[in-house]
């Protein structure tokens, strides 16, 4: 509507003008013109444009096999589904508002799931919110914790929205960058600097945001160098927001440390999980959030005022899943030990495949994600079409949809702009696809191979 008046405004106002400048209706349409100019809010600058929009749209046109978006194109496990269709009919009350801050069975299998993971006694009244997904989680961390001109250390490649989420809050972003030490076959080769990240810390430093395993490296960052990060935010008085979505997912033997559990970060600490990631269900859009009331009390103040309420039948059915989860934990018939194992292979896979045609995989240690080197195509084909100043990963992936048939995600959107064209020449494939999906990319592989035979 208010492009249209604008328009409107700008038909009427040349002619008034030169009739008579400065009358009341020139400057009613003056002030309706610069109402409508300024409708985006000053927060968003900046931050409106979306490459994900763009590499998704392209899949779709050339029907590229989707190697890039972070989700299973297979079902959840049969007792989560079965949960959802049980929480669907056989209550009606579950049609209803619940508690606002979480379902009361979800958050006690929450309390008592994780607090034997982490070593707290946790409250389910008082150190839980469940949220809309982890998204939700980390807006309402941002929202509730971070002042304007507070910092915010990130640690980079990032997952995207950390960055525009510090700016709507009115934080400062500072980053600090993993960096391959050694050989680049390996995701446990990407390392913090431990002078640069000390450096980073200042008066101004509010809050940390730490993600392991890391998307999109898959690194899982050790004790020890989680130790290092809980030392300095101990030593600064700095919170720690740890997005561990992944946190099932850690392949080769390797384990998965919760920052939290450590001594003196569990005051400090607000812990983001998802049942999305946890079992294969993305779409339910049920996440959580555990910490010390000191923390949790004030995202629960942004939740009550914004979203409110999560939907009461996604959260009986995670509830449900938990208990089944809770019963088989740490068991081979667990599905947080199934599912790592058969994406381990899915992993595998794919990096076999991809290396046929001159990839060069960065050996995840979890997640849903790896990277792969594309230097030496960086090397032969330096002039793929496009903006020359646009980073060269995402001219690669736009030349791969459409000259191959597979789609991933440019890694430098995961990066800070100062430091993108320093990390363009990586590209992100998620490896949590069917059977069926791996085929079709094989069969696109096998052709691009035949293409580069002499």
């Amino acid at each position: 509507m208010f492009r249209n008046v604008a328009a409107i405004s700008l038909h009427l106002i040349g002619p008034l003008q030169r009739k008579k400048a400065g009358t009341s209706l020139t400057r009613c349409l003056h002030q309706t013109l610069t109402m409508a100019t300024r409708l985006q809010a000053r927060r968003l600058d900046g931050i409106d444009h979306n490459p994900w929009v763009e590499c998704t749209k392209m899949a779709s046109e050339y029907d590229a096999v989707n190697l890039g978006q972070g989700f299973p194109d297979f079902p959840p496990p049969d007792f989560a589904l079965q949960a959802f269709q049980l929480a669907l009919s056989s209550d009606f009350m579950l049609n209803q508002y619940t508690k606002a801050f979480g379902y009361p069975p979800l958050t006690k299998i929450l309390a008592s799931f994780f607090g034997k993971l982490l070593g707290q006694e946790i409250d389910p009244l008082k150190n839980v919110l469940v949220t809309v997904g982890a998204y939700g989680a980390l807006f309402t961390a941002f929202q509730a914790l971070v002042d304007e001109g507070d910092e915010v250390i990130i640690i980079e490649p990032f997952f995207d929205c950390y960055e525009p989420m510090t700016l709507m809050a009115g934080g400062h972003p500072v980053f600090v960058t993993l960096k391959p030490d050694g050989e680049l076959d390996s995701a446990s080769n990407w390392q913090l600097d431990p002078t640069e990240l000390a450096s980073k810390f200042t008066s101004r430093t509010k809050a940390l945001i730490l993600n392991t395993p890391n998307n999109p490296v898959g690194k899982v960052f050790s004790k020890a160098e989680l130790e290092l990060v809980a030392n300095l935010c101990q030593q600064h008085d700095v919170i720690c927001i740890t997005d561990e979505v992944y946190q099932w997912l850690v392949y080769d033997g390797y384990q998965h440390t919760s920052i939290a559990s450590l001594p003196g970060m569990w005051e400090r600490t607000l812990t983001i999980g998802s049942a999305g990631k946890s079992f294969s269900a993305t779409g339910w859009k049920v996440g959580w959030v555990l910490g010390p009331d000191s923390l949790v009390k004030h995202l629960r103040t942004v939740h009550q005022n914004s979203i409110y309420h999560c939907p009461t039948q996604g959260q009986a059915a995670v509830a449900q899943s938990f208990q089944h989860e809770q019963l088989h934990f740490g068991q081979p018939s667990s599905y947080f030990v199934q599912f790592p194992q058969a994406m381990q292979r899915c992993r595998d896979h794919m990096i076999r495949s991809l290396q046929s045609v001159g990839l060069k995989p960065v050996i995840p240690q979890g997640s849903y994600f790896f990277i792969a080197d594309i230097s030496d195509f960086k090397k032969k084909m330096p002039d793929l079409p496009g903006d020359k100043d646009e980073p060269y990963d995402r001219r690669f992936v736009k030349w791969m949809i459409k000259n191959k048939g597979l789609a991933a995600i440019p890694t430098s959107i995961f990066y800070s702009r100062p430091h993108q064209k320093h990390f363009d020449h990586y590209i992100r494939f998620c490896f949590v696809k069917d059977e069926s999906t791996l085929q079709a990319m094989d069969e696109k592989l096998q052709k691009w191979k035949e293409e580069l035979r002499p």
